[in-house]
């Protein structure tokens, strides 16, 4: 009995020191390591000038690539964590089988303080692993909202942008037909005065004939002279008005193409996808259309590849064109060249 309590002291002691030596390294695998907060992403702000949707599609995609490198980190994490438990779990038993060897005895000791140990790592364990879900869970959350709130502030800025455009094109077409009533009712003026001038001149001619048939055959022949002479000046009245009826009417026209030019143009850059590589470049652009607006071709007549390419992407998502529905001004721009330049915000 004395020898066995000369025994096991020893024993005891070595035994305790190895414990403390698998609890050390128990306790060194880092259970407390937080995954990396995701990176907020503050949401641009979006100006009323012109809306580009494939801008806010990038920006989702790139929130989406930071909660896929996060989740890629945590993985990375959890194997780390694996594999220093895993190294722990090798030392444990190479210290059990040292025990072994030392006391029998002390055997279902040892086995009673491993089992502790593991349901104590197990419960930290459990317990990190369930932190580490919420705090997921709230940053999915949380991505969740920004995404909404973009999607949400995108389109709210695109109505508010076209409500305006549709009420510059409605003003627009309103003084254009108020123009045309009011050139109208000038030139119907004009030809009434013209019209009872020559009335007046036609009585005036008729008095002057029965007259002259009274005189003398002499004074017939100056008469007859004096009658071409005032038939001429009424030719070239009528002449001259007839040109600056045309004139006004061109002048019209022009401010019609114009008016239709700049409306196709905004189209075109509305539907333009843009980037820095396209500032102060331009692409030079034909395009041909129907009488309905349907973009009939369009080619590119040069200019930067990049902002070409851009540009005839727009014309084909535009599908249609704004197009005067005066058949002359149609065909004043049923092919049409324009020069795109990109717009920034």
């Amino acid at each position: 009995m004395a020898d066995n309590s000369n025994v096991a002291l020893p024993l005891s002691i070595s035994a305790g020191i190895h414990i403390g030596v698998i609890i050390i390294l128990a306790i060194g695998i880092d259970f407390t390591h937080k995954p990396e907060p995701v990176q907020q992403v503050s949401a641009p702000a979006v100006k009323a000038v012109m809306v580009d949707q494939q801008q806010v599609a990038n920006q989702v995609e790139k929130l989406k690539q930071e909660k896929r490198d996060t989740e890629r980190r945590e993985r990375e994490r959890q194997a780390e964590l694996e594999r220093k438990a895993q190294e722990a779990k090798q030392a444990r038993e190479r210290e059990q089988a040292q025990l072994k060897q030392l006391a029998e005895e002390r055997k279902q000791q040892e086995i009673e303080t491993q089992k502790a140990n593991e349901a104590a790592k197990a419960a930290q364990l459990k317990q990190q692993q369930e932190k580490e879900k919420a705090q997921k869970a709230e940053a999915d959350r949380k991505l969740k909202e920004q995404e909404r709130k973009l999607a949400e502030d995108a389109a709210q800025k695109a109505a508010e942008k076209r409500k305006v455009e549709e009420a510059a094109v409605a003003k627009a077409e309103a003084d254009r037909k108020q123009k045309e009533a009011e050139a109208k009712a000038k030139a119907e003026a004009d030809a009434k005065a013209k019209a009872d001038k020559a009335k007046a001149d036609a009585e005036a001619k008729a008095k002057a004939e029965a007259k002259a048939k009274a005189d003398a055959k002499a004074k017939a022949d100056a008469e007859a002279k004096a009658l071409a002479q005032q038939e001429q000046e009424m030719a070239d009245a009528l002449a001259a008005e007839q040109a600056a009826l045309s004139q006004t009417m061109n002048k019209q026209m022009q401010t019609e193409v114009g008016k239709y030019t700049a409306m196709i143009k905004s189209t075109i850059q509305r539907n333009l996808v843009v980037d820095e590589s396209m500032r102060g470049k331009t692409c030079t652009v034909s395009v041909r259309l129907a009488n309905d607006g349907f973009v009939i071709s369009s080619q590119t007549q040069g200019g930067d590849p990049n902002v070409c390419r851009a540009t005839k992407a727009a014309i084909l998502k535009a599908g249609k064109l704004p197009v005067s529905p005066d058949p002359a001004v149609y065909n004043l721009m049923k092919e049409i060249n324009l020069i795109v330049e990109p717009t920034f915000n």
